[in-house]
């Protein structure tokens, strides 16, 4: 045969040559370590259950066999197998039922599917249920063995550090109500996907403006997934251009470059085991998008000014734009194929303003941990007032909870020590006004209590009509009050309560 494809196996002899060949490109895992390793593999065709075998005995993995779907699903819950290689389309019992059979006995079970029909569809729904990856038929000996080989090195880490695991898991929860603070329904979806996505490996793209936490998010899937001991590597790919980008990713080697004094290896590496987080994934250029691709698929790094692989590496990948990806895909910005495999699991977080409950949790959890952070242990914190918590409402955040946290920040450096603290207390940009509705009232100004509504309405109305009336009498404040039809003395007192600034005579009024 020409081909060494396991649907064309002619001969036992020829994929022990190819298995045997391909061990070098393989994991280093010792012969004791694959011995420990339990796989079974399912499908119906013997021919490719035969090859299959061959390859998995000269590799010393501990393989068991099955043809049919309902034997594989009495074998799964009698033993535990480390990974399963499973047909998609078996006669009786559907693929994607056994997938779901080995990971209801053992969520640990890393599960992949072969197909000799593989579409981007069963695929998508593959990973989505679980898979770790799957394996178009026809495949050489060379590919299995390369991709068993990931997988069992993914194996052998989760053993390693399934106790330091569980400490890390138990010490999220005491601050998970921190890192992801908030009760908005919208919220908590995206919380509780991240949530359920974790304990796979499956790629995760996460979208969302800038400042709605999605760095935030991608700590929290790797810290609750099975690579919490390993590293979480971020790439912000829009901080560099594209030579230092393929540098910093994929690594170099001696001389490639002018400055590149010595081999050095790149952050794919350094996540090896872990998870690796592409921030702002559209802004990179295609050539390193294909490059990427390829590690996506064969798990292969090769450095820059390198003709031969380098490392191959078993990396969770996570990603985050604050673009919309699927219009990047239509633009030619992002490529479709890439698209595909880095958004298995989609998760969108809610702008700040879609989530204004959380805003009042957020504000006393940000002064807290900022007070905390900046003044002296015997100070005693300040409090923010209701009607400060529902001015926060209504303003607009373009920023989002980013920019929540840096205007809080600023008030726990400046605020006095115990005071309670007034709309006006908050320090806000200039170009900073509450988000109107449509019909031009701030959003958020009638919601809750009546008395509460009530207030906030008119200190808006008071604001405003000061702010105006000053601006319309050119600061004259005589002819503000006769405008206003009040007396000087009242106008002052409004003016500083809300702290309207403007100049007579070249004298500050306030």
């Amino acid at each position: 045969m020409a081909t060494a494809s396991f649907s064309h196996i002619g001969s036992d002899d020829r994929v022990g040559r190819t298995a045997a060949a391909s061990e070098s490109q393989s994991f280093d895992i010792s012969p004791e370590l694959r011995e420990s390793i339990q796989v079974l593999v399912i499908d119906d065709d013997r021919t490719l259950r035969e090859g299959c075998a061959s390859m998995l005995q000269m590799s010393r993995y501990n393989a068991s066999f099955v043809g049919r779907g309902d034997e594989a699903l009495e074998l799964l819950k009698r033993r535990r197998f480390d990974i399963v290689l499973c047909d998609l389309y078996m006669s009786g019992v559907p693929g994607m039922t056994l997938l779901r059979g080995a990971l209801a006995t053992d969520k640990d079970t890393l599960v992949i599917m072969m197909t000799g029909n593989p579409t981007v569809s069963s695929s998508i729904e593959a990973l989505r249920a679980g898979a770790w990856d799957y394996l178009p038929k026809p495949f050489s000996a060379t590919h299995l063995d390369l991709l068993l080989g990931r997988a069992a090195h993914a194996v052998i880490a989760a053993r390693d550090t399934r106790e330091m695991q569980r400490s890390l898991i138990a010490d999220v929860s005491n601050s998970e109500k921190v890192l992801l603070l908030g009760a908005a329904p919208s919220f908590q979806r995206a919380v509780e996907l991240a949530r359920r996505v974790a304990q796979t490996d499956a790629s995760v793209m996460i979208t969302g403006e800038s400042g709605t936490g999605k760095e935030v998010i991608a700590q929290f899937i790797h810290k609750h997934s099975r690579r919490a001991s390993r590293k979480l590597v971020p790439i912000n790919c829009a901080a560099l251009p594209e030579p230092l980008l393929e540098s910093e990713m994929f690594g170099h080697r001696k001389g490639a470059f002018t400055g590149a004094d010595r081999d050095k290896p790149g952050l794919l590496e350094t996540a090896n085991g872990g998870t690796l987080f592409l921030d702002e994934l559209t802004e990179m250029s295609h050539p390193i998008q294909a490059k990427l691709l390829r590690v996506l698929q064969d798990g292969v790094v090769r450095r820059v000014g390198s003709e031969q692989q380098d490392a191959v590496v078993d990396v969770r990948f996570v990603c985050a734009t604050n673009k919309n990806p699927e219009e990047a895909v239509r633009n030619g910005v992002l490529r479709e194929d890439l698209f595909y495999r880095l958004r298995v699991v989609p998760i969108r977080l809610p702008a700040l303003r879609e989530r204004v409950e959380d805003i009042p949790v957020l504000a006393k959890h940000f002064l807290s941990h900022y007070w905390s952070r900046h003044r002296r242990r015997n100070e005693a914190m300040p409090t923010l007032k209701p009607e400060t918590l529902e001015f926060l409402r209504t303003l607009p955040w373009r920023g989002n909870v980013r920019e929540l946290q840096n205007v809080i920040e600023h008030v726990a450096v400046l605020a006095e020590p115990g005071r309670q603290l007034a709309p006006d207390d908050i320090a806000l940009y200039d170009d900073v006004s509450p988000a109107t509705s449509d019909g031009g009232m701030p959003t958020g100004m009638l919601d809750g209590a009546y008395h509460l509504a009530k207030d906030r309405l008119v200190t808006y109305f008071e604001k405003e009509y000061l702010s105006r009336l000053v601006s319309r009498a050119g600061g004259n404040m005589s002819k503000a009050a006769r405008l206003a039809s009040i007396d000087r003395t009242t106008l002052y007192r409004l003016m500083e309560k809300h702290s309207v600034h403007r100049e007579e005579s070249g004298e500050a009024i306030s």
